[in-house]
C-alpha cells in the first residue's frame, strides 16, 4: 500500500456535527452497476473472486448481478452461474437486479431472497430503459413487486433520473417524488434515489429529501445512489447524511455508469466515500486497505487505473 498522510482522515466526530448518523450501511454495486458497462466480459473466477474479496473488506450488501435478457446486457449474461458459485459469506446479503416478471422467475428458481427493480422518474427514460411509460412501467413492477413480497422476498426500489434528464432537462421534484412513492406503495422496503447522470447539487438532494418527508415519507426508507459526472457525489453524499440518510450506493474502484445513458460516468467510488465517512467519525464497517487492494486488482484485470482518488492515492 501507498503511505497515508499522516493523521488523515481523523476518526473523530467535527465540533458541529449536525445531524450526521452515527453509521451508514454500504450498499455496494461494483459486481452489477459497476461491471455492466466493461465492453470486454469479465471471466466468472473473476467475478466470484471480487464478491469474495469485497465481503472480505467488510462490505455487507454486495449487489451481486442481474436477471436481465443477455442480448441487453451481455456482461451478466452469467447471473445464474454467478449465484450457483457463490460463496455467500455469513451476514452479506447479495441482492439481485429484476428487470420484469421473467427475471424474477430466475431470481427465484436461483433462490434469490434480495431483489430490486429499477424504475424511472421520467417519461423518456422510462420509454428508453424499460419500452414502457412513465405511468405503465409501475403496472409491470405492480405484478413484479407483489409476486416477489408475497414469496418472501425483500424488494428495493431505484429510481433513476431524479435530479435531471439528458433529455427532458431538470426533473421537477414533485414528479420524483410521486414517482418513489408509487414503488414504495407497491411494497418496496427501501427507494434508493438515483442521480444516473451526475447533475445533482446538495441544495437540489436537500431539497428532494425534504420533499420526500413532507409526502410522509421517511428518510429511514430511502437510499441515495450518486454518480460523480460534475464531480459532486461526495458533496450531494454529505448534503444526504445531514438530512438523515443512513444508506448509501457506492461502486468499489469507482467502477459503472449506465448502459442507457450516455452522459453517466463512474458511480461514487467505495473507497472516497470511506475515507470520507471515516473522517465524519461514521461507522460503516469496511477496511479500507482490504478495499483498496481489491479496486486496484480489479483495475488490473479491468487494464486501467481505477477513477476512484483514494484508490489512486493509496495503491502502490
Amino acid at each position: 500500500m501507498g503511505a497515508r498522510v499522516p493523521g488523515l482522515p481523523m476518526r473523530v466526530p467535527p465540533p458541529e456535527r449536525g445531524e450526521l448518523p452515527e453509521s451508514v450501511t454500504i450498499w455496494e454495486v461494483g459486481p452489477r452497476d459497476g461491471l455492466q458497462n466493461e465492453s470486454t466480459v469479465v471471466p466468472l473466477e473473476v467475478k466470484l473472486e471480487f464478491l469474495d474479496r469485497l465481503a472480505d473488506a467488510g462490505l455487507r450488501v454486495l449487489e451481486a448481478t442481474s436477471f436481465v435478457r443477455p442480448e441487453w446486457i451481455p456482461q451478466l449474461a452469467d447471473a445464474a452461474d454467478l449465484l450457483a458459485g457463490l460463496r455467500a459469506a455469513p451476514g452479506v446479503r447479495y441482492p439481485v437486479l429484476v428487470p420484469n416478471a421473467r427475471g424474477l422467475d430466475r431470481a427465484l428458481e436461483a433462490g434469490v431472497r434480495d431483489i430490486a427493480v429499477f424504475a424511472a422518474a421520467t417519461e423518456t427514460f422510462a420509454r428508453r430503459n424499460l419500452n414502457r411509460g412513465l405511468e405503465s412501467q409501475f403496472e409491470m413492477f405492480e405484478q413484479v413487486v407483489g409476486r416477489a413480497t408475497g414469496s418472501g422476498l425483500t424488494v428495493r426500489g431505484y429510481l433513476s433520473m431524479c435530479f435531471g434528464d439528458p433529455w427532458e432537462g431538470a426533473v421537477p421534484v414533485e414528479q420524483v417524488v410521486a414517482a418513489g412513492k408509487r414503488l414504495l406503495d407497491l411494497g418496496c422496503a427501501q427507494l434508493s434515489l438515483g442521480d444516473t447522470t451526475g447533475v445533482a447539487t446538495p441544495g437540489h438532494v436537500e431539497a428532494l429529501l425534504r420533499a420526500f418527508g413532507a409526502a410522509g415519507v421517511g428518510v429511514d426508507r430511502l437510499a441515495v445512489h450518486f454518480h460523480d459526472t460534475y464531480g459532486q457525489a461526495l458533496a450531494n453524499t454529505w448534503a444526504a447524511l445531514r438530512c438523515g440518510v443512513r444508506t448509501v450506493d457506492s461502486s468499489a474502484g469507482g467502477l459503472g455508469g449506465c448502459p442507457y445513458a450516455e452522459s453517466a460516468t463512474g458511480n461514487l467510488a467505495t473507497e472516497d466515500l470511506v475515507w470520507m465517512l471515516d473522517g465524519l467519525g461514521v461507522e460503516h464497517g469496511v477496511d479500507l486497505d482490504a478495499l483498496v487492494a481489491t479496486s486496484a486488482w480489479m483495475a488490473g484485470k479491468l487494464g486501467r487505473p481505477s477513477p476512484s482518488r483514494v484508490v489512486g492515492a493509496l495503491a502502490p
